[in-house]
C-alpha cells in the first residue's frame, strides 16, 4: 500500500527530526499557494501530493486521528 516513508522520501528508521524536515520541505514545495502560477491541472496533482504528504506525516508522528 502508501508507504509514508516513500511519501516523505525518508529512510525507514528516520528520526523524528527527519520526518518533520522532510515534511516541511515537502510541505512548502507542493503548498497550493506556492503554485499559483503554475495552471489548474498541476494545482490540483499537488494538492492531492500535499494532502498524502500531510497524512504520511500524521501517520509517523502519531498526530492527528
Amino acid at each position: 500500500g502508501r508507504d509514508p516513508h516513500r511519501i516523505l522520501e525518508i529512510d525507514k528508521n528516520a528520526s523524528v527530526e527527519e520526518i518533520k524536515h522532510a515534511y516541511r520541505e515537502l510541505a512548502s514545495k507542493y503548498h497550493p499557494d506556492k503554485l499559483e502560477h503554475l495552471g489548474e491541472d498541476f494545482k490540483a496533482l499537488a494538492e492531492i501530493r500535499f494532502k498524502e504528504i500531510q497524512q504520511a506525516y500524521q501517520e509517523l508522528t502519531g498526530k492527528g486521528s
